[in-house]
């Protein structure tokens, strides 16, 4: 069952919710498919082009960053495995306080499984289905992502 998280604007912070525009913030991506499979991965945002990256299996992609001051940062990924055919596009970061929490407030953790894509629940140790792969061609080297 995927988890529903939602869009949402930044609210004040509690004592359990640290001010999100102070934190740094990392996002993972990590390769957890199975059988040496490779996993494209290409993360952009609207100012930033990070590049693609062909992730061996339990190796990882990750950036850092402070969220904007109008609470529209966002990041999203390409990724893909080459060798079936599977691709997905998703957000993965943007200004919502369930995410945060999921994060435990500083950490992303994005695993590719062999079923589809998973986030951490970092606070309850366990990794949320987020989205299934899609089949179909898979953008190669340089892929244009919008």
């Amino acid at each position: 069952m995927a988890a529903n998280l939602s869009t949402s604007t930044s609210s004040a912070p509690t004592k359990d919710q640290p001010n999100s525009f102070l934190r740094t913030w990392h996002v993972h991506v990590v390769n957890g498919l199975s059988n040496n499979k490779i996993l494209l991965v290409h993360c952009k945002s609207k100012d930033d082009d990070l590049g693609e990256h062909h992730l061996t299996v339990g190796s990882e992609t990750q950036w850092k960053f402070k969220l904007n001051f109008i609470s529209s940062t966002l990041f999203f990924c390409y990724m893909a495995s080459e060798s079936d055919h599977v691709h997905v596009r998703l957000d993965v970061f943007w200004d919502d306080q369930e995410l945060f929490h999921m994060c435990n407030w500083e950490h992303c953790i994005w695993i590719a499984k062999d079923d589809g894509i998973y986030l951490t629940n970092i606070p309850y140790k366990h990794d949320s289905f987020m989205h299934g792969w899609e089949t179909g061609s898979v953008l190669l080297a340089n892929s244009t992502i919008v």
